[in-house]
């Protein structure tokens, strides 16, 4: 078996797509498809069933994506002991994260990282908190970042990083600090959708106190930490974000930032990993140095 043909067929698996998994490795659809014949040639069995769109694996397909992980680790395991040199050491690194961390916390860790193994690339893909779980549950990324946790069995989560929610408001905004909550509602608000880490804060902060959403006078939801901060400079609204994301606009005058009374709900950032997975070296010696990087 041709490794390359292997690694190729582990990201046709994740992507369950051949085009995607093309995109991901910087070949064309027709060249994956080759591989993947003469794979399926070599091993003389099929590995993949046509339904719909996606690609599915067939049971020898499952039993060969096991197998393929352990080799590729192998192979990973092999370069390494035979000194092939940390600062040599080459491979990429595929990472969910959330909008915060994305922005704010994974740029250093990545700075960081590189310093020690400069020749690794990272692709990153910013997403909700709840689909940077999926997204490693269903193996696509190699872990994620993200500002709330999902139950799995399967999940692994490592604490990064504690910080507060802040209120933040625009400067021609008058609102006592630290604010109450009825001050909060008299205000037009700024949500961070639904699957967001900060929005199941904010759920759990409000049902405590009895607030429904009826009561808030919601003018927009946003999946961006950036857009959410222009509606509350604009003066559109005001809204409850993470501290880290709103320092740097406090720093120069943008914003006002305020404390908020009686909140005391702890709030994390996490690395999670699925431990049914086999990951690569590279992706581990990430995983154990991330909070020496954070």
């Amino acid at each position: 078996m041709d490794l390359h043909q292997l690694y190729i067929f582990t990201k046709v698996v994740e992507h369950k797509s051949f085009s995607k998994a093309a995109d991901d490795i910087f070949l064309s659809q027709s060249t994956v498809s080759t591989h993947i014949q003469s794979l399926e040639k070599t091993l003389n069995v099929k590995l993949f069933d046509r339904v719909g769109r996606e690609s599915i694996l067939t049971p020898y397909g499952e039993r060969l994506y096991d197998w393929a992980l352990k080799i590729l680790k192998l192979k990973d395991q092999a370069l390494l002991d035979l000194n092939f040199g940390m600062t040599e050491f080459r491979g990429a690194i595929r990472l969910a994260a959330s909008s915060v961390p994305g922005q704010f916390i994974i740029p250093k860790m990545v700075g960081k990282f590189r310093e020690k193994y400069p020749n690794i690339t990272f692709h990153i893909n910013q997403f909700s908190s709840k689909i940077v779980s999926e997204k490693v549950l269903s193996g696509s990324v190699d872990f994620g970042i993200l500002g709330e946790k999902y139950e799995n069995d399967k999940l692994h989560y490592i604490p990064l990083l504690k910080e507060n929610l802040v209120l933040v408001s625009s400067n021609q905004v008058d609102i006592p600090n630290p604010a109450n909550i009825q001050e909060i509602i008299k205000h037009p608000f700024i949500m961070r959708n639904s699957d967001s880490g900060t929005n199941a804060i904010l759920e759990r902060f409000f049902k405590k106190r009895q607030i429904s959403k009826d009561q808030l006078n919601i003018i927009a939801y946003t999946d961006s930490s950036q857009s959410l901060i222009q509606f509350v400079m604009q003066g559109i609204g005001i809204s409850i974000i993470s501290e880290i994301a709103a320092k740097e606009y406090f720093s120069n005058n943008l914003i006002k930032l305020h404390q908020i009374e009686d909140f005391i709900d702890e709030r994390y950032f996490y690395l999670v990993y699925n431990k049914s997975r086999t990951l690569s070296l590279i992706a581990k010696l990430f995983i154990k140095d991330a909070k020496e990087l954070v």
